[in-house]
């Protein structure tokens, strides 16, 4: 099975058009204000209208209130959620979309406790543990420390680059990757040519 490719932390409609051009399966939209990668939904819709078919949109929420949420659903077609801050089971879902858990390596021992507790979602997300920073920190975690049989699909994040993405899906067999600041020349503002490389590689292996 071919491994999917999300580029994440999308602002621009041009960085958009460029990660579908290159082949990317999702990107991801942030609506979290306190994120150097944050969209409103302005922003958003006019990404979202130039998409072509088949790339799917992917919204990031960090502790954001049903109301706050509902109110980007209702203005932004978004296909995924992908919940990013401490929300539990019960609020991650009732949404009316699919939706995966993102967990930071290294908050807490139990990581395989935690990926159990969110075994209605479509996927789990793991990323590197920052203290204060919900995701996006560029920083690679220990892939040694993946549980074994994860009980839903694996999508790998935390300093994945165009340079290190091959080694990191031999070694923890991802159903996809999500890469951001990996693939940036500037918060926010995406490196066409690290886009269309990082979806190459993915897709080269």
């Amino acid at each position: 099975m071919n491994v999917r490719s999300k580029i994440c932390g999308i602002t621009r409609v041009e960085d958009a058009l460029a990660a579908a051009e290159a082949g990317a399966d999702a990107i991801g939209l942030v609506f979290y204000a306190a994120s150097p990668r944050a969209v409103n939904v302005a922003q958003a819709r006019q990404i979202v209208e130039v998409l072509p078919p088949f790339v799917s949109k992917v919204g990031l929420f960090v502790n954001a209130s049903r109301c706050e949420i509902g109110e980007v659903l209702d203005a932004v077609s978004l296909d995924v959620l992908q919940f990013h801050g401490d929300e539990t089971p019960e609020q991650c879902e009732g949404h009316g979309r699919p939706w995966f858990k993102a967990l930071r390596v290294g908050q807490e021992d139990d990581l395989a406790g935690r990926i159990e507790r969110y075994g209605n979602g479509c996927a789990i997300l793991l990323d590197s543990y920052v203290p204060g920073v919900p995701g996006g920190t560029g920083e690679r975690f220990d892939w040694t420390r993946i549980p074994q049989d994860l009980p839903l699909p694996l999508i790998l994040a935390g300093g994945l680059t165009p340079e290190n993405v091959r080694q990191a899906i031999e070694q923890t067999r991802p159903y996809a990757v999500d890469v951001s600041g990996g693939v940036e020349q500037s918060k926010g503002v995406k490196d066409l040519a690290k886009v269309r490389d990082f979806v190459a590689r993915v897709r080269a292996v």
